[in-house]
Formats: structure tokens, C-alpha cells, sequence
């Protein structure tokens, strides 16, 4: 590229907010699709595809089995997009994962039930769950460094924590078109009414991949292909070079997504076996999600403040604090205590974790190998954290009938980042791990 191709390129690049918009509407159709099958495990999907059984919480737990198979997935997605990501462009691996999480979607809202085909039924749902977890692996890297690889070190915080706005976005609108289609009569939901939301995908995949496609390469990925040779397997090259970094970021991960998930799915298995009234619980887990969209970007700009770490402490101490008294508070079966537990399960001690988390992560890899090292991190830690969570708590549930032990579970989860978040501050000191610790200067 000549020197005039590049001042021309520089001189159409478009801010910050382009790059804002197209990861924020990316992401949140992306997890729209993902969390569809979240909520259709916790709703309908039990009941459909897997083989009834005397206690309806069987049938579910086999529904959150399939969801920790999507998990197990998202390493794998992580490192084929991130290997795209790193070699070829942030752009092209985000085109890919929004196509193929949409078709693999509508593809669910097409599938025969358990009573139409048998044990095939469950195995197909699986199978594109599979493909789903493929996509979504691929995804998260890229729709944080789509901004934070624009944005200065002194709105990094801030900016990047739109990408996580996408997730939450990405749930209102999964837990809305169930809501909506749930106030059907119940045979027609269940015949096809539950189906729509899945075949709404093929829509808003058109909308995303035209917003995305339109975009220029990331800046720094431009800039780090014209200053090295880009490595042939980046992500072997981030297992050589950053092995710490992504150990203490997979320790970040755990409290934060194992947690929003039992605040997100289980919360909702769990409240219905407690007696509390469905839609009362799937309003709640949508305006806490709609809150956290503010409080995301509100705890990302403090840690351009005040830095990172000390944000992202105050979430999983915040999780040790509410363990118990969330569960208590669905107990109590009150609309007003029921979304306050989900207020502040979710908008506060998960909020903080997840606001400061792209920032944090970017700041932790080198540019070169950066989707492949973020993918890794955040794909493995999510299978044994988010993943592995709604099956254990459900378990615990099942084995002992109370919350107690899904509590313990939740400060033991929490112990293990807040162990991480102390690790990072003993890393090689560059600026950039510096910056956890303080605020980053502002760059002309």
C-alpha cells in the first residue's frame, strides 16, 4: 500500500462512534441468537425435545446440558476466528460469525420435536447449538477490539464496554420475543408459537452483516500488518508468549460468567420451582439487562478513571455480598424484591465485572496476536464457568432442595477471580498493566 493509499485511508476512516454502532448492533443480534436457546431451556425446549420424565426439572437440566454443550463449542470458535481475526482481519471473522450464528438459529426455529422424530430431535438441536457455540466463540474478541483497537487509552474503558452493552441488548430482545410469543394460548405456543423468535434471526442477520461489512479494517490491526510478519498460528504464538496473561484473564472470567449465569438462567429454573410466577421472572432478568446496559458503560468510563482493577473488585466482592440474599429475595415472591435481586445481581456486582472486562483484556495481549489470546481466554474460561453453571447449581438444587449450596457455589466463584485480579498485579510491568492499577493518561 502506497503512502497516499494510506493518508487517503486515514482520511476516511470513521470515529469511534461508527465502529461503537456497528459492534453494539452486531453483538447484540449475535447474542440475541445465543440466548435464544437459554431461555427456550428454561421455557419450552425441556418439555419439546427431551423425553418427558416425572419431574420437570429433569427434562430442564438436560435442556441446560445442551446449553453447556454451546459452551464447550466457543473455544474452538475462539480459535478458528481468531486465527482469521489475527491473519486476514477483524472484519472478514465478524461477517463469518454473524452469518453463521443466524442461519444455524433459524435452523433451530425449523427442527421437528422429540414426539415428531424421536431421539433424533434432541441430537439435531445439539448439532446446531454446537455450530451456534462455534459462532459465538469467534464473536466476543472481535466486537470488543472492533472498538477498542479505535479508541484512545483514555476512553478505552468507556468505549469498549459498548460491545458488552450488545449482550445485554442481545438478551432484552431474546427474553422479549419469548415473552411475547408466551402470551400466546399454550398449544399453539407450543405447536409453532415458540419457533418465531428463532426464524426472526434471518432478518436481523441481513441487518448486521450489511452494518458490519461496510465498515474499514481496525487501525491497529492495519498498522500491525504493515510493521510485522503476522504469525502463522497466532493462537500457538499467544499460548507462547502471553501463558499468564491468559490464565489470570480465564480467572477474570469465572465470577463474571459463571455468575451471570445463574443470575440469568438458573434464577429462572430456580424461581419457577420455588412457586414464583414465570413472566414476573423473565420481566425481571429483561429490566435488569436493560438497566445493565447503562450501569456496563457507567462502571467501563470509572475504570478510565480510577483503573481497572479496582472496578472489577468491587463486582466480585459485590457477588460474595448478594449470594445469599439473592436467592432469598426470589423466595420472598414479591415483584418489587424479585427485581431489586436482579438489579443488583445483575446491574451492579456482574455490571462492574463485564464494563471493565474489554478494556482489561486488551490491555493484557499484544496486538498481534490479540483476537487469538482474548478468544482463548474468554471461550475456555467459559466452559467450565458459564457453561458448567446452570447444570451444577440445577444439580445442587435437585440433590439438596435448597439455594445454600448454589450460594456457596457463587462465593467460591467469585474467590477465584478476585485471586486472578491479584495475580494480574504482579505481571511484567509494561504501561499497560500499569494502567489496570490507575487511570491511563489521556493521549493527545
Amino acid at each position: 500500500m502506497s503512502h497516499h493509499e494510506q493518508h487517503q485511508l486515514a482520511g476516511q476512516r470513521p470515529g469511534p462512534r461508527q465502529y461503537v454502532v456497528a459492534s453494539l448492533v452486531g453483538n447484540a443480534l449475535e447474542w440475541y441468537d445465543f440466548f435464544l436457546y437459554a431461555t427456550a431451556s428454561a421455557v419450552v425446549f425441556g418439555r419439546l425435545f427431551f423425553p418427558a420424565d416425572t419431574d420437570p426439572l429433569v427434562g430442564t437440566l438436560a435442556a441446560f446440558a445442551g446449553f453447556a454443550v454451546g459452551f464447550a463449542a466457543r473455544p474452538l470458535g475462539g480459535i478458528i476466528f481468531g486465527h482469521i481475526g489475527d491473519r486476514m482481519g477483524r472484519k472478514r471473522a465478524l461477517v463469518l460469525t454473524l452469518t453463521i450464528m443466524g442461519i444455524s438459529t433459524a435452523l433451530m426455529g425449523l427442527l421437528p420435536t422429540y414426539a415428531q422424530i424421536g431421539l433424533l430431535a434432541p441430537a439435531l438441536l445439539i448439532v446446531l447449538r454446537i455450530v451456534q457455540g462455534i459462532a459465538a466463540g469467534g464473536e466476543w474478541g472481535g466486537g470488543v477490539l472492533l472498538i477498542s483497537e479505535n479508541s484512545t487509552d483514555s476512553r478505552r474503558g468507556m468505549l469498549a464496554a459498548f460491545s458488552q452493552g450488545g449482550i445485554s441488548l442481545g438478551f432484552v430482545l431474546s427474553s422479549l420475543a419469548f415473552f411475547l410469543v408466551q402470551l400466546m394460548p399454550e398449544p399453539q405456543f407450543l405447536a409453532w408459537g415458540w419457533r418465531l423468535p428463532f426464524l426472526l434471526s434471518v432478518v436481523l442477520l441481513a441487518v448486521g452483516a450489511y452494518i458490519r461489512f461496510r465498515l474499514p479494517e481496525s487501525q491497529e490491526f492495519t498498522e500491525t500488518r504493515q510493521n510485522h510478519s503476522h504469525h502463522r498460528v497466532p493462537a500457538l504464538q499467544a499460548l507462547r508468549t502471553h501463558p499468564r496473561e491468559i490464565l489470570v484473564a480465564m480467572g477474570l472470567r469465572v465470577a463474571e460468567n459463571g455468575g451471570s449465569y445463574i443470575f440469568l438462567s438458573f434464577s429462572i429454573a430456580y424461581g419457577v420451582h420455588v412457586g414464583v410466577d414465570k413472566g414476573l421472572l423473565l420481566m425481571a432478568v429483561a429490566v435488569s439487562m436493560l438497566v445493565s446496559f447503562g450501569t456496563y458503560i457507567f462502571f467501563g468510563h470509572l475504570s478510565d478513571r480510577i483503573g481497572r482493577r479496582p472496578v472489577y473488585a468491587f463486582g466480585a466482592v459485590g457477588m460474595i455480598a448478594m449470594a445469599f440474599p439473592f436467592f432469598a429475595m426470589i423466595d420472598a415472591n414479591t415483584p418489587g424484591i424479585v427485581i431489586l435481586a436482579f438489579l443488583i445481581g445483575n446491574g451492579l456486582c456482574h455490571g462492574a465485572m463485564i464494563g471493565v472486562q474489554p478494556a482489561f483484556f486488551h490491555e493484557l495481549f499484544s496486538a498481534e496476536v490479540r483476537y487469538s489470546a482474548m478468544a482463548i481466554a474468554h471461550e475456555l474460561a467459559a466452559v467450565f464457568a458459564g457453561g458448567l453453571a446452570p447444570v451444577i447449581a440445577t444439580a445442587l438444587l435437585l440433590r439438596f432442595g435448597s439455594s445454600v449450596p448454589v450460594s456457596i457455589y457463587l462465593i467460591g466463584m467469585a474467590l477465584v477471580t478476585l485471586v486472578a485480579l491479584a495475580a494480574s498485579r504482579r505481571m511484567a510491568g509494561s504501561t499497560q498493566h500499569r494502567n489496570a492499577d490507575r487511570a491511563p493518561e489521556t493521549v493527545s
